[in-house]
């Protein structure tokens, strides 16, 4: 109980914390940090398919894709206000990963991968197709800026008297959405939901076994991953103001693998970590040098250095860190 009261304390800190954080930095910083909390959502969902049940996945983009494409059809074509867009995102994303789930169930291990890989692939083509221009728009993709049913984009948002700017706007509704979503996941996995997942990770026969039902799980996971895609999606797609097949590159559902690793598999208190790693790493890479090719070596040295450094990821860190001392606590009682 103590643990769990710790818990609730430092996320009720840090919720205290973010709400403050747009009066203390300018505006587009805040608005990068935005952009930590749409990659924190979309990691957090990944960590519930890859980390908690077992599956890779690297089509965390591809439905990311769909939610901002759900999004931005609703608010262009059909009026839809930004924030009433969100669930529908999340929604449609969410039968996308089931229907792709239950195929999938065939699937283990690095052909499961290559099988996500393939709809990352092959979905940008997909929206391109001339068939579907009337729905996406085709490579010209669907401009949102400027566009009334995107908040504060025309003119700033007034909430008590504090006039808010587009970037911080983006800002809050991102960190909203993570915090509501953060504690939907942390319920989920502390039920029996969350048990089942770890079974049929840890061995679908001893889960089958127990009455656990693996092919329902694995599916069920699929489509709670990609529903948290969907809204982070769509979140993307009103921070870029703007979408095309381009806009969820293959290279975003890599970024996101990278993220979830780095954070630490199987725990949701280091998403963080992974998300701000996803945001700021090609930055920094950037600024050892412009010459091109070197920010990917660079990028590439130290996500080897992170790896070799910390395995386990930052929450892994995080428990050796804590292991002497609870080691100490246990040795004087």
């Amino acid at each position: 109980m103590i643990g769990l009261a710790l818990r609730i304390v430092l996320f009720l800190g840090a919720l205290a914390v973010a709400a403050f954080v747009p009066t203390w930095v300018d505006p587009f910083r805040a608005y990068e940090f935005g952009y930590v909390g749409i990659y924190f959502i979309a990691i957090l969902g990944l960590n519930i398919l890859t980390g908690y049940t077992g599956q890779i996945s690297l089509a965390q983009g591809a439905f990311m894709a769909i939610g901002g494409y759900t999004s931005a059809i609703l608010m262009v074509d059909h009026g839809v206000k930004d924030v009433w867009t969100l669930p529908v995102a999340g929604v449609v994303a969410g039968a996308g990963g089931l229907m792709f789930g239950i195929p999938a169930l065939r699937l283990r291990g690095p052909y499961l991968a290559l099988a996500t890989f393939a709809v990352a692939v092959a979905l940008p083509s997909v929206l391109r197709y001339d068939q579907l221009d009337g729905v996406t728009h085709g490579g010209a993709g669907i401009q949102l800026f400027g566009v009334p049913e995107l908040t504060a984009s025309i003119t700033p948002l007034e909430v008590f008297g504090h006039e808010l700017q587009f970037e911080e706007w983006i800002y809050y509704v991102s960190w909203t959405a993570a915090a509501v979503l953060f504690v939907v996941a942390w319920l989920l996995l502390r039920g029996r939901q969350g048990r089942a997942f770890r079974a049929v990770r840890d061995s679908e026969v001893a889960a089958a076994a127990s009455g656990v039902h693996p092919a329902s799980y694995k599916t069920l996971a699929f489509g709670i991953s990609a529903f948290y895609a969907g809204v982070a999606g769509d979140l993307y797609a009103l921070a870029t103001t703007f979408v095309n097949p381009e806009t969820y590159p293959v290279a975003l559902s890599l970024a996101l693998v990278v993220g979830v690793v780095a954070s630490g598999l199987g725990s949701l208190w280091g998403v963080l970590a992974g998300a701000f790693l996803v945001e700021y790493l090609p930055t920094i890479a950037g600024h050892v040098s412009k010459e091109p090719g070197v920010p990917s070596v660079v990028y590439g040295a130290i996500l080897i250095a992170l790896m070799l450094a910390l395995p386990g990821g930052f929450v892994g860190a995080l428990r050796l860190l804590g292991r002497p001392l609870t080691s100490r606590r246990f040795s004087r009682s």
